[in-house]
């Protein structure tokens, strides 16, 4: 089930199946509603990326959001769960179409926990929608699925359709299946 705790089990009443949502979080907040969240029992994921900075009189490796002004929380459709969430300290809101609160898909995140598992290098690639859908057949990204793109044949690229974001991977040396 995750890491939900019996307060936050009560809320949604268990008849719900759980599913994935993106958060939109203020500006530098990702850390900080993704630790209240924890706190309150809820199922968050928030990918995080190692990056070099450099100051004046040193350099640090920093780790940082991959998607920077989002998070993931699992939880049920449940009204009294979700007022939960909203009324975490530095959470905007649910990323939401027409009003309705746009869930992710389960292998999406689970694709995106296995690159980052691994520590497969990867770089923040614009969103697409256009290009062939493959799977990565073999290896450590076994099953892990994207669109490889067009003007770099051996890129593949992970996106997130809820909140438009997207990496690419190198995929040299891996078979890939078109779906």
């Amino acid at each position: 089930m995750g890491a939900l705790t019996s307060s936050a089990a009560q809320l949604t009443g268990q008849t719900q199946p759980e599913v994935w949502f993106a958060l939109q979080t203020r500006f530098r907040f990702e850390k900080k509603v993704a630790g209240q969240l924890s706190g309150k029992g809820i199922e968050v994921f928030l990918p995080l990326r190692s990056e070099d900075r450099s100051w004046s009189d040193r350099k640090k490796v920093v780790t940082v959001p991959l998607f920077p002004g989002y998070a993931f929380v699992r939880s049920t459709r449940s009204l009294s769960l979700r007022l939960l969430v909203l009324q975490t300290a530095g959470v905007m809101g649910f990323v939401s179409f027409a009003g309705t609160a746009a869930t992710v898909p389960q292998k999406q995140i689970a694709d995106l926990q296995l690159l980052l598992t691994e520590k497969v290098p990867f770089s923040l690639y614009p969103f697409v929608q256009v290009g062939r859908r493959v799977r990565i057949r073999g290896g450590c990204l076994h099953g892990v699925e994207g669109l490889l793109t067009q003007r770099e044949k051996n890129k593949l690229v992970i996106s997130i359709d809820s909140i438009q974001r997207s990496l690419a991977i190198e995929i040299q040396g891996y078979e890939v299946e078109m779906i």
